[in-house]
């Protein structure tokens, strides 16, 4: 009885490391897919600021020859 209680315990802890491994996977993909999204929107802020620094330069220049 000893030796089939260790065995369902040994199991069990088995089970319980795959669940562990399996959750901690499921974060890390998580985690990737949310650094993508961040990454794009970086991207995506560095353009719009150089967009509107382009345009503010322009303005500036109309505005130092008269318009």
């Amino acid at each position: 009885m000893g030796y089939k209680l260790m065995m369902n315990d040994k199991e069990h802890h088995g089970l319980g490391m795959a669940a562990e491994i399996a959750n901690a996977q499921q974060r890390i993909k998580r985690t990737e897919i949310a650094l993508k999204r961040t990454e794009e929107l970086v991207a995506e802020n560095i353009e719009r600021s150089s967009r509107m620094r382009r345009l503010v330069e322009a303005a500036d220049r109309l505005v130092v020859r008269g318009g």
